[in-house]
C-alpha cells in the first residue's frame, strides 16, 4: 500500500496562467490532485530502464509486423499499410510517446499495459504542472524524473541532425518550419499542440499553428496553413486511425504527398503499429522471457485473471476485467466497438488506503525522460485524476 504526501494545490488561476485549462473534471473535482507519490531514486531509475527496454522491443516488433506483413492482427486499416512501411523506410522522426505501466512502486514488478505512441496527453501536466507543484510548495523542483521539455526539443532537433547529438543543431543546418494542428474546440489537445509548437519553437524551427480544418493539402505541392505558407513538416494532435476513417480521400492525399516527399507527417505513421494494443501480443510471442511483459492473445487466457480491450480503445473506454473462470469483474463501455478484442494477463497495481489504483506513465523521446501517475478505479477512465511525484 503506497503512502502519498499531502501538498498545498496550485489554484486553477495560476494553472490557467501557464496554459492548462481543463483543471476541472465534469463532476467538478480537481484533475490535479494535491498529493505526491513518493518515488525512490531506484524506482525512477527502474522506470527509465524499462520505457528505454521496451522501445528496442517495440522497434524489433514493428519490423517483425512489416517483415511479415501482419497488419491485419493489429486491425490497421489497409488504407493505411502503404504511408506505414514509407514513413518506416524514411526512418521518420517519432517525436514522443508515453508508456502506460502497471508497478514500479510499492514493490511491484514493472509490467506494460500499453504504449501511447501516437497522440499521447497528459503530456502538460507532466513536464510543467507537477514541476509547478513542488516549486509552489517549497520542494527542490529538480527531485523529479522529469527531463520532457529538453528531450522533445532533442527530438526536434534529431529531424535535423539524425542520429547526432542534437547539440550540434546550428547554423550549418538548414532551418526547416513545422506546422501544428489538432481539432478545434478541444482545449487539451489545443494546448498540448501549442506546447509542443513551443518546444519546437525553441529548438530552432520556424513554426505556425492552425486547426486540422484550416489545413490545406496538395499532392504535389505538401501542406499549407490558411495563409498558403507550406511547410516541410506538419504534426497533427490527432489519431491515424481516425484518419483511416474519413471518407473525404485525405489518405490518398497524404499519401501521395509523402510519396512524392513534399512534407512529412508526424508522429509518423508506423506509430500505429506501436498504438494498436494488437502489438502486445506480437512482443508477447517475439519475448516471452521479459520482465515487462504481460502474456497477451487474440483470444480469452484460459485458467487466469485478464483484461480485455480493443485494439484502439481509449481512456478506459471498452474494457472489461475477467477472473480466471470468465467471469465480468468490472466493465466499461464506449465507443470503440468497431475494433477487435486483445486480452491481456492481469497486472496488479498500487493502491493506497482507500483502495484507489495508481499507473504510471513515463514519457518517451529518444530514451525514457518523464514520469507522472494516474489515478482511479480497477479500470482508470476519463475520470481518473493526474498525481505528481518527487524523488526522496
Amino acid at each position: 500500500m503506497i503512502q502519498t504526501e499531502k501538498v498545498q494545490p496550485i489554484s486553477n488561476q495560476l494553472m490557467e496562467d501557464v496554459g492548462m485549462n481543463w483543471h476541472t473534471d465534469s463532476d467538478g473535482t480537481p484533475y490535479i490532485t494535491d498529493e505526491i507519490v513518493p518515488v525512490t531514486e531506484a524506482e525512477a531509475e527502474a522506470y527509465y530502464l524499462a520505457a528505454n527496454e521496451l522501445y528496442d522491443l517495440y522497434v524489433e516488433a514493428a519490423q517483425y509486423v512489416i517483415d511479415n506483413d501482419l497488419f491485419f492482427e493489429l486491425d490497421i486499416p489497409f488504407n493505411l499499410i502503404n504511408p506505414i512501411k514509407r514513413s518506416w523506410d524514411n526512418d521518420e522522426r517519432h517525436i514522443y510517446g508515453r508508456f502506460d505501466l502497471a508497478g514500479g512502486i510499492d514493490g511491484l514488478p514493472i509490467k506494460l499495459i500499453e504504449f501511447n505512441a501516437d497522440t499521447p496527453t497528459s503530456l502538460f501536466e507532466t513536464s510543467v504542472v507537477q514541476w509547478a507543484l513542488l516549486k509552489a510548495n517549497g520542494m527542490n523542483e529538480d527531485k523529479q524524473f522529469n527531463n520532457v521539455y529538453q528531450a522533445i526539443g532533442n527530438s526536434f532537433r534529431r529531424m535535423i541532425t539524425g542520429e547526432a547529438e542534437p547539440d550540434t543543431f546550428n547554423d550549418h543546418y538548414n532551418y526547416q518550419n513545422i506546422l501544428f494542428s489538432c481539432l478545434s474546440n478541444l482545449p487539451e489537445d489545443e494546448s498540448t499542440t501549442r506546447f509542443l509548437q513551443q518546444i519546437a519553437s525553441e529548438a530552432g524551427f520556424q513554426t505556425d499553428f492552425c486547426y486540422m480544418h484550416e489545413v490545406g493539402f496538395q499532392e504535389q505541392e505538401g501542406i499549407f496553413n490558411p495563409e498558403g505558407t507550406r511547410f516541410d513538416y506538419w504534426f497533427k494532435l490527432y489519431p491515424w486511425e481516425e484518419i483511416a476513417l474519413q471518407n473525404d480521400g485525405i489518405v490518398g492525399i497524404l499519401d501521395d504527398i509523402s510519396r512524392n516527399g513534399v512534407a512529412t507527417i508526424l508522429n509518423p505513421a508506423y506509430t500505429l503499429i506501436f498504438q494498436s494494443k494488437g502489438i502486445m501480443k506480437i512482443l508477447y510471442d517475439l519475448f516471452p522471457d521479459s520482465p515487462y511483459l504481460l502474456e497477451t492473445r487474440s483470444e480469452p487466457l484460459q485458467g487466469k485473471k485478464q483484461v480485455a480491450k480493443k485494439m484502439f480503445g481509449r481512456e478506459g473506454a471498452n474494457t472489461t476485467i475477467l477472473d480466471a473462470t470468465g467471469k465480468v469483474l468490472h466493465s466499461i463501455g464506449g465507443e470503440y466497438e468497431r475494433y477487435r478484442t486483445i486480452y491481456q494477463e492481469y497486472a496488479p497495481m498500487a493502491k493506497d488506503a482507500q483502495g484507489r489504483t495508481y499507473q504510471a506513465g513515463v514519457f518517451f523521446a529518444w530514451e525514457g525522460c518523464g514520469l507522472g501517475f494516474r489515478r482511479g478505479g480497477e479500470i482508470l477512465d476519463n475520470m481518473s485524476k493526474f498525481v505528481s511525484h518527487r524523488i526522496v
